[in-house]
C-alpha cells in the first residue's frame, strides 16, 4: 500500500534550500531598504493597513508616508532647512505650517512625529536591524583579528572620545552610575547610525514621491493604468525614438484605455533651480517623441512651498499655451496658512493662482481625474 508521506512531520528535501533562498531574499530587501523593491513592499504594507483613500484623503496619505520633521527646528519640513532656522524669514512660516498641520491632523503639535514620515521610519527600522546584526558579526571577526595585538593597547572600534566628552559634559551630573566603556561604544554607534540614516532621506524622497503619487492615483481613481518611472517609448503614441538617445523615463504615467487620455506627470517633492530648467527640456522631449496627433497632458505634482517657484511653474509657456496642463500642490490650504497675509509679491501671486484655479490641490486634481476618464 502506498504510504502518503505528506503529513505534519513531512519536510520536502529542498526545504533547506527554500529557507536559505527566502532568508537571502529578505536580507537583500533589507540591505536595499531605500530601493525600489523595498519601497514598493512598504507602500503596499501601508495601504493594506488603511481603508481605501478618497481624493480628499490623498494629501494626508502623502504626508503620513513622506513628510518629516526638520531635526534642527523640530518643525514639519516645508522649506530648505537653512532658511527656516530661528531668526530667519521663513521660521515664522514654518511655525505657521506646523500649527496648521497639527490642527489638520487633529494632533498635538509636539506629537506630529508619531503620524508623519512612516515610509522613512519603516525603512530605517529594517536597515538598523540589519546593520546591528552585521556589526555584531564583524566585531566577532575583528576580535580574532585583534588577538595578536592585545598587548599594544590599540583603539577599540566604535570609540569616539570627543563625542563621549560632550555627552559627559552635558549629562554627566545626571548619571546615577557611570556607563562602562562598552555602553559608551554602543551609544556612539547608535548616534552615528542615526546621523547616517538621516542623511539617506534624499534617497527615499525622490523616487519615493513618485511611488506614492502613483499609488495614490491608482487607489483614489478607477479606469486608469498608472505606472511609475515608465519608459517614454513604451507609452502609446510616443514611439518615436532617436538612435543612440538615452532612454527617457516618465515619473508617473496615467492612461485611460477607454478614452485614450494620456497624462505624463512630473512628480517633484520640491523644485530646485536645476529642475526648473529640466521642465522645458522634458516637455520638448515628449513633443518630439509623440508619434500620433492625439493630445497629451503634462502635469506637475509637487509639495514645493517657495511661492516664486510655484508662480514660475504656473506661468511657464510652450508656444502660446501653458506648458503644464495642471500645476498640482499637495494642499493649497497649507500654502495659505504658511503665507498668511504676507505682502510679498510672489506670495500674493501664488495665492492669486490658487484663487483662479491655475494652482490646484491634489484632491481637486484627483477628483477631476475621476470625473473625466
Amino acid at each position: 500500500m502506498h504510504c502518503n508521506r505528506r503529513d505534519s512531520s513531512y519536510k520536502p528535501r529542498n526545504l533547506g534550500r527554500q529557507l536559505a533562498k527566502k532568508s537571502k531574499t529578505q536580507s537583500a530587501t533589507v540591505k536595499s531598504a531605500f530601493g525600489a523593491h523595498n519601497r514598493a513592499r512598504l507602500v503596499n504594507l501601508y495601504f493594506s493597513q488603511k481603508p481605501v483613500p478618497s481624493p480628499a484623503d490623498a494629501w494626508r496619505v502623502v504626508y503620513e508616508l513622506l513628510l518629516w520633521l526638520d531635526r534642527t527646528t523640530g518643525l514639519a519640513h516645508c522649506y530648505e532647512s537653512d532658511k527656516t532656522q530661528p531668526g530667519k524669514p521663513w521660521y515664522p512660516r514654518a511655525l505657521a505650517f506646523h500649527a496648521w498641520l497639527a490642527s489638520a491632523f487633529g494632533a498635538a503639535p509636539q506629537s506630529l512625529s508619531e503620524v508623519l514620515d512612516w515610509l522613512f521610519r519603516q525603512a530605517t527600522s529594517d536597515l538598523a536591524k540589519h546593520l546591528l546584526a552585521r556589526q555584531a558579526a564583524l566585531l566577532a571577526r575583528a576580535k580574532k583579528q585583534r588577538a595578536p595585538f592585545e598587548d599594544k593597547n590599540l583603539p577599540v572600534p566604535g570609540e569616539d572620545p570627543e563625542l563621549v566628552a560632550i555627552i559627559q559634559e552635558v549629562l554627566g551630573d545626571h548619571f546615577a552610575t557611570q556607563p562602562n566603556e562598552q555602553k559608551w561604544r554602543e551609544l556612539v554607534q547608535r548616534v552615528r547610525q542615526h546621523v547616517t540614516l538621516e542623511n539617506k532621506r534624499k534617497n527615499l524622497v525622490g523616487e519615493g514621491f513618485e511611488d506614492v503619487i502613483a499609488s495614490v492615483i491608482e487607489r483614489t481613481t478607477t479606469g486608469y493604468d498608472v505606472r511609475a518611472r515608465r519608459l517614454l517609448q513604451t507609452v502609446p503614441g510616443f514611439e518615436n525614438e532617436k538612435k543612440g538617445e538615452k532612454p527617457n523615463k516618465v515619473d508617473v504615467v496615467v492612461l485611460s484605455p477607454v478614452s485614450g487620455r494620456r497624462i505624463l506627470v512630473t512628480a517633484k517633492w520640491s523644485i530646485r533651480a536645476d529642475r526648473e530648467k529640466q521642465f522645458p527640456a522634458e516637455f520638448s522631449t515628449y513633443v518630439t517623441a509623440k508619434s500620433d496627433l492625439k493630445p497629451f497632458e503634462y502635469v506637475l505634482v509637487t509639495n514645493e512651498f517657495d511661492p516664486a517657484r510655484l508662480v514660475r511653474a504656473c506661468e511657464s509657456m510652450a508656444g502660446h499655451s501653458p506648458m503644464f496642463t495642471h500645476v498640482v500642490h499637495m494642499n493649497t490650504n497649507a500654502l495659505r496658512a504658511t503665507y498668511g497675509e504676507s505682502p510679498e509679491d510672489s506670495m500674493k501671486s501664488a495665492i492669486g493662482y490658487i484663487d483662479s484655479g491655475r494652482l490646484v490641490n491634489l484632491e481637486s486634481w484627483l477628483s477631476g481625474l475621476g470625473a473625466a476618464k
